[in-house]
C-alpha cells in the first residue's frame, strides 16, 4: 500500500494559510484538517469555514476531535472532506459507531475510526473491519508538538498483523525518526504538522517522511 502523508495545518501559519496549503501541494497527499471542540479535548480549532476557504486538488482529511461527531458529520462533508475519522472515546455504542460510517461513506467519503494512546485496540474490533483507515493516536488528543509515545508501536503492528490490507494512520510527534518506527511497525499514513511546517524545505521532509 502507498504510503500517505498528510500534513497538518494545525502547525502551519495560519495568516497564511493558503500560501502553507500551496507550499506543500505537489509532494504531500492529503491535507490533514483537525477539529477541536473545546469538550472532547480541552482546545479549540477549526470549524468548516476554514475548510471551505483551502483551495487544494489534495484530499482533505477531516480529524474529528469532538464529542457528538454524527451532530457534525454532514456539514463537513458538504464541505469536501473526502476522509472523515471519528474517535472510538467519543462514540462508544457498536450501532451508533456503524451508523456513523455509513453516514460519512454515504457522503462520498471514506470513513475512520480513531484511538487514543491509552485505548486498546480490542475497542474497536466492533468496527475494525468496516473502516477504511484506523488512526492511532501516538500522543494525547488536543495540541501539536508533543512528543510521540513510542508504546503505541505496539498496538500498530498487532493491528497490521491482523488486518494487513487496512490504513493504518499515525498521528503527533512524527518526525524523522518517529516516521521510520512508524513503517516498520505497519503504518502506511503519516500525518505531520511541525516537522512539515517548520522545514525550510517541505517536499524534502515529506520524501524524508515517506522514508525515500
Amino acid at each position: 500500500m502507498k504510503m500517505i502523508i498528510a500534513p497538518s495545518i494545525l502547525s502551519a501559519d495560519l495568516a497564511h494559510l493558503q500560501d502553507e496549503v500551496d507550499s506543500i501541494e505537489r509532494c504531500a497527499d492529503w491535507i490533514q484538517i483537525d477539529v477541536m471542540d473545546g469538550h472532547f479535548v480541552p482546545n479549540l480549532s477549526f470549524g468548516v469555514p476554514v475548510i471551505r476557504s483551502i483551495r487544494t486538488a489534495l484530499p482533505i482529511d477531516v480529524h474529528l476531535m469532538i464529542t457528538n461527531p454524527a451532530d457534525r458529520v454532514e456539514e463537513f462533508l458538504s464541505a469536501g472532506a473526502k476522509n472523515i475519522t471519528f474517535h472510538a472515546e467519543a462514540v462508544g455504542d457498536t450501532k451508533a459507531r456503524k451508523s456513523l460510517i455509513q453516514a460519512i461513506r454515504a457522503g462520498g467519503a471514506t470513513a475512520g475510526i480513531a484511538i487514543n494512546p491509552a485505548t486498546p485496540l480490542a475497542a474497536v474490533d466492533d468496527v475494525i473491519t468496516s473502516v477504511d483507515l484506523l488512526l492511532i493516536m501516538s500522543v494525547n488528543p488536543g495540541f501539536g508538538g508533543q512528543k510521540f509515545m513510542e508504546s503505541v508501536l505496539e498496538k500498530v503492528r498487532e493491528a497490521h498483523a491482523k488486518h494487513p490490507n487496512l490504513m493504518i494512520q499515525m498521528d503527533g510527534g512524527i518526525d524523522e525518526s518517529t516516521a521510520a518506527l512508524c513503517r516498520k511497525a505497519g503504518a502506511n499514513n503519516l500525518v505531520s504538522g511541525s516537522f512539515i511546517f517548520n522545514a525550510s524545505d517541505r517536499a524534502d521532509a515529506i520524501a524524508t517522511l515517506r522514508g525515500t
